[in-house]
């Protein structure tokens, strides 16, 4: 049987290649969910055609921005995005103009650029979708060398309106900065087997994090641990955002359970 672990101190004091309950069951994704598209541009060079996964209601809903991974779109997720989006939680993510798998002049050092293009496209969706957005209810996401922006929102580049983040495969960045501003609960998972983002990096992006953390281990898994695992991975990070952003304690307390195995 797989073992999985979920490290939890929740209660605690404050170069990549290519990305191509007892425990909660994982909200179901609808694949008709509605959906729209955004043509967002931060100037210069710089478009980010955002895509958004819209939950039932009017709102104001919780906002999740979501970064990909290099040679990735947001459609590459779909299934993890539209559980959440299942949940009540609205979803963004954008094609970042020199990492997305079709990007005309494609450079992987260009993540470097991405947090302030997060912080953009947040500013624009507040705009563009008015009351369906909580602008007191954000948090970020992303995988692999969109994990390494959505770390860079929580240190360097700091977006003081995020409330949670989530990295799938992450680590920092090559010139790494604190983690600073206001404390933020995060939540990272990993494949033990991963060669692209190895375990040691992620553990110890996880390890520089001053706040309220947790570090879900997938033994079995390698780059891609959301797909090695989407059950799992949906549950977990389903309930870390009811917790974090609808201040669901029993969520919370899933938590450990959605993880398995050991606490810590």
């Amino acid at each position: 049987m797989l073992r999985r672990s979920f490290l939890t101190l929740f209660a605690a004091a404050a170069g990549l290649s290519a990305c191509s309950s007892s425990p909660a069951s994982p909200p179901s994704p609808a694949a008709s969910a509605p959906a729209r598209e955004f043509a967002f541009d931060r100037g210069g060079d710089r478009p980010l055609p955002t895509k958004v996964w819209l939950p039932a209601g009017s709102g104001p809903h919780p906002l999740i921005y979501f970064s990909h991974g290099l040679t990735s779109q947001p459609d590459d997720y779909a299934d993890l995005l539209a559980a959440w989006a299942a949940a009540g939680f609205l979803v963004a993510g954008p094609k970042y103009p020199h990492t997305w798998y079709e990007a005309p002049d494609y450079d992987a050092d260009d993540v470097v650029n991405q947090p302030a293009d997060a912080q953009h496209v947040i500013t624009e969706l507040l705009t563009a979708l008015g009351d369906r957005v909580d602008p007191q209810r954000i948090a970020a996401a992303g995988h692999s060398a969109g994990a390494i922006t959505t770390v860079g929102l929580f240190s360097g580049t700091r977006d003081a309106r995020l409330r949670a983040g989530l990295m799938i495969a992450g680590r920092q960045m090559e010139q790494p900065s604190p983690f600073t501003g206001p404390a933020a609960p995060l939540l990272f998972v990993q494949g033990k087997k991963d060669e692209t983002v190895t375990y040691e990096q992620a553990y110890g992006a996880y390890n520089e994090v001053p706040w309220p953390k947790g570090f879900l281990e997938i033994p079995d898994g390698g780059h891609l641990p959301h797909r090695d695992e989407p059950a799992l991975v949906a549950a977990t990070t389903t309930d870390f955002w009811r917790w974090t952003l609808n201040g669901d304690q029993a969520a919370r307390q899933r938590l450990p359970q959605d993880g398995l195995v050991s606490t810590f």
